[in-house]
């Protein structure tokens, strides 16, 4: 998300920003910051992060009580993080499976409670369009769905398994659709596609469009969104910035990747990265031979994740993981770039469609995605001490901050609402382990996905590999 966190000796200029991704050069803006906070204030929300999640829990405070006094406060500018730079899907995806959902929070949890955050989700990838459409705001939102394949008979076995859990957590064939290998291809031309499955739960956006058009939608219901502010530091019932502090009632946490900046959560979360590269616009012909005609999302059931989307300007942009953890939860913009990460997310757009094998690609970049340790994203309001926060949505966040900001809002005016009892509310994920052992650890597990892989090409078997390290990367 955006970032409101530690000083840096000097902002880029507004063209600077449009270099950032393909996203940001393509959101007709000129990105000129706005004002800095001019000194001392007192509100009754401050919001650090001028990301997805600062951004709807303002918007949605702001429709619930017109008459608060709200600040959010942005190191950069609306949308420079991963608001701004992700892969274009807004999804009902979870990082944490329903069977840990059930386990959280009591009565709010169980298979009800999963269940209940499984519709909400579903509902917030709906919303996110239906605000897009009432605020103006030209995000490129088709709702397409997603397409995974299965390109191997390992992934095929873990396609099918995949729809078991799905049927028995209630998701029947309107939520998640199994397609055979020509119904796959039929939308995709995917050569060695032996099948696929399709949900209608995920739509196609420009992010930087839609996180920038939501800044004008908040600022219009008199929200102040101050750029260029860096926060220090972050306390009940304030936040010291580098132009004087913020006195509010409640004090909400939006920083996401950058989380680890804040004095007291370096090891709330952490920053893994995750980049992209986007191909030159190609012709129509091209794309009647290539599919997504609906311009549904795309990925494939390998472990070491990859996620691709067909723009509305007729670009194919695909990211995946495999940049590194930087010891100490460093971010950088050096290591946004990576080039033998590029030239392997190029390589696969080649090997997932032979026909782009002369494609020329335009846009690469990168960005930090927040991690908790139990890969489990959460919201929540300490009433004791104001605080709030949201996050951690491990890459899956356009549509869950979406979500994350209506319940922060129903949260903070005190609203008794469905969504204030999801089992999300109020977890809290452990601590992650302190360097050297989170680096070892982060970094074991991106190469163990990517030699995962290796090994299910050469045995023909699902990966040992990959099963042994599921409990350290998110499994449950």
């Amino acid at each position: 998300m955006g970032c409101a966190l530690s000083p840096r000796t000097s902002s880029p200029p507004a063209a600077a920003y449009e270099s950032l991704s393909l996203w940001h050069a393509t959101a007709g803006e000129d990105w000129s910051p706005r004002s800095r906070l001019p000194g001392a204030v007192d509100v009754d929300v401050a919001v650090v992060g001028a990301g997805f999640t600062g951004l709807w829990t303002a918007y949605h405070l702001s429709l619930l009580d017109p008459t608060l006094r709200i600040a959010v406060l942005e190191r950069e500018v609306a949308g420079f993080g991963a608001s701004g730079r992700n892969g274009g899907w807004c999804s009902a995806l979870f990082p944490a499976s329903p069977e840990h959902l059930a386990r959280n929070r009591g009565a709010h949890g169980g298979r009800d409670g999963a269940l209940r955050q499984l519709r909400a989700l579903q509902q917030s990838v709906r919303d996110v369009g239906a605000v897009a459409e009432v605020e103006g705001i030209d995000a490129h939102y088709t709702r397409g769905g997603t397409l995974s394949l299965a390109r191997t008979p390992v992934q095929l076995q873990r396609l099918q398994a995949t729809v078991r859990h799905a049927r028995a957590w209630g998701q029947g064939p309107e939520d998640l659709e199994l397609l055979d290998g020509a119904g796959a291809r039929a939308r995709v031309d995917v050569a060695d596609a032996l099948g696929a499955t399709w949900t209608p739960h995920c739509a196609a956006i420009h992010p930087a469009r839609l996180v920038r058009g939501l800044a004008r939608a908040v600022e219009r219901r008199g929200v102040d969104i101050f750029e260029h502010t860096a926060v220090r530091k972050i306390a009940p019932g304030r936040v010291d910035t580098d132009t004087g502090p913020v006195r509010a009632e409640v004090v909400v946490r939006a920083a996401e990747g950058y989380t680890g900046s804040l004095a007291g959560e370096g090891r709330t979360l952490v920053p893994v990265y995750s980049l992209m590269v986007a191909t030159e616009p190609l012709p129509d012909s091209v794309w009647t031979q290539l599919g997504l005609a609906r311009r549904e999302t795309l990925t494939d059931l390998r472990h070491l994740i990859i996620y691709a989307q067909r723009t509305a300007d007729g670009r194919l942009a695909l990211g995946g993981r495999g940049a590194p953890y930087h010891f100490g939860s460093r971010v950088r913009p050096a290591y946004d770039r990576e080039p033998a990460v590029f030239g392997h997310l190029e390589a696969t757009v080649r090997e997932l469609f032979p026909v782009l094998d002369d494609v020329q690609f335009t846009h690469r970049w990168g960005g930090a995605l927040g991690v908790p340790r139990d890969w489990h994203a959460s919201v929540g309001l300490d009433r004791s001490s104001g605080l709030a926060w949201a996050g951690g949505y491990v890459g899956d966040g356009v549509g869950t901050a979406q979500l994350a900001g209506r319940t922060l809002a129903d949260l903070i005016t005190g609203r008794d609402t469905e969504i204030v009892r999801l089992p999300w509310v109020g977890h809290r994920s452990r601590q992650w382990e302190p360097e050297p052992l989170r680096w070892a650890q982060i970094n074991a597990g991106l190469r163990a996905m990517g030699a995962a892989d290796a090994e299910e090409r050469l045995t023909g078997r699902p990966s040992l590999l990959a099963r042994a390290m599921s409990p350290f990367i998110g499994g449950h």
